[in-house]
């Protein structure tokens, strides 16, 4: 199905040329980092996970998302789901791509990432982390490509495919679950140590996912006519609706604990984050901001008039993503560090490089992304055109 790539247009290949521009020039930076190592980050001593990590963090739930395609397509036949379902597939293929390339650059020593299959400590979250990454990756890779092989074939998909997609399902709440259990399972981080950590990820994941595979889809109606109708669309923000409120009603029971308990360990973090604490407020700005786009889309989301608009459905989708982004991109990981064990408190900025460097990656996502979709969108077209001429 590669060779329909090929006859792409050319402004398909202007697309990938840019990408490959940006991910060179990302490549630079890397090979920067890899010679001075990670003094070029804004990280230190008391702050040892930053921007990668985070980015990490945010992907692993966007390619969790896709579950929520799997499930009512396979499960219980919605079929309003039946052309998106390999979007969510390849979706969660390239962004569990960008999460092992974020974890690689975030290593000092990149050789080490392998240690964790050459060597496997079964006692080690990170061991199944990774081990539950590559394998939801590969799991989506060759369920999306067989199924739309047949597809191009006109014959149904092979019986084989269907229990790997029913092992997909766990797997997704298995990816965001584990990783959240790498937080949670750090005694001396008081903010990450709570039980609701891995329901408020996937909670999170269930809200961004599907902002983010509308506004996907949006982009592929626009440049390539790919309509998968109202219907999916209006389910998709039913899920980002529930999953929003989820997402808001765990973030103010973590509060309520936090504040009533009132046990300083766990007011500080907070206080960092939301109100600043002995004079350092780098954060405060992008909290609440996270908070009050949060807060807007789930108003949005509640007035009919205006999450079945089709002209306010992507800004209420920029929303939630960009809220769930700051909040865990930005907050979750900064303010299980600040303040420190210690007391401490010392800030963290991401540096120039980092961010250049997780463009780079994020620009490898879009690569490996726009070559999956157009497969999708081609194969479709020539489907379409073979049926027309029959």
């Amino acid at each position: 199905m590669l060779d329909l790539v090929i006859r792409s247009g050319g402004r398909f290949w202007s697309w990938i040329g840019l990408l490959v521009a940006v991910i060179v020039g990302a490549g630079i930076a890397y090979l920067w980092q890899l010679k001075m190592g990670l003094t070029i980050t804004g990280l230190s001593r008391d702050v040892s996970w930053g921007f990668y990590v985070a980015q990490l963090t945010f992907l692993v739930g966007v390619a969790a998302s896709a579950v929520m395609l799997v499930l009512p397509y396979y499960l219980h036949n919605f079929k309003e789901f039946g052309k998106i379902t390999i979007v969510g597939e390849f979706t969660a293929v390239a962004t569990i791509c960008m999460c092992l390339l974020f974890l690689f650059v975030d290593l000092g020593q990149p050789a080490r990432a392998f240690n964790v299959f050459l060597h496997p400590t079964p006692n080690s979250v990170i061991f199944w982390d990774g081990t539950v990454l590559s394998a939801y990756m590969l799991v989506n890779i060759i369920v999306g490509w067989n199924v739309l092989q047949a597809e191009r074939n006109g014959m149904a998909p092979p019986t084989w495919i269907k229990p790997l997609i029913l092992f997909s399902i766990p797997l997704a709440f298995c990816i965001h679950t584990v990783t959240a259990f790498l937080y949670c399972g750090l005694p001396g981080r008081s903010f990450w140590l709570t039980a609701i950590l891995a329901p408020r990820f996937l909670a999170s994941a269930f809200a961004s996912g599907p902002a983010f595979l509308i506004l996907l889809l949006y982009i592929l109606r626009r440049v390539s006519g790919f309509d998968v109708g109202e219907k999916a669309i209006a389910a998709l923000m039913t899920i980002i609706r529930y999953g929003l409120l989820a997402n808001l009603f765990f973030l103010v029971c973590e509060a309520f604990v936090v504040f009533y308990s009132n046990i300083p360990e766990h007011t500080a973090h907070f206080m960092y984050l939301y109100a600043g604490l002995e004079g350092k407020h780098a954060l405060v700005p992008w909290m609440w901001l996270s908070v009050v786009l949060m807060v807007a889309a789930m108003w949005l989301l509640l007035v009919r008039r205006a999450y079945s608009n089709p002209r306010l459905i992507p800004a209420i989708c920029i929303m939630v993503f960009l809220g769930t982004w700051i909040d865990k991109g930005l907050g979750l990981i900064a303010g299980g560090f600040i303040p420190s064990m210690t007391h401490e408190i010392t800030e963290y900025v991401p540096t120039v490089l980092e961010v250049v460097i997780s463009i780079g990656v994020y620009g490898i996502g879009a690569l490996i992304l726009s070559i999956l979709l157009n497969v999708v969108v081609r194969v479709r077209q020539d489907r379409a055109g073979r049926l027309a001429k029959a």
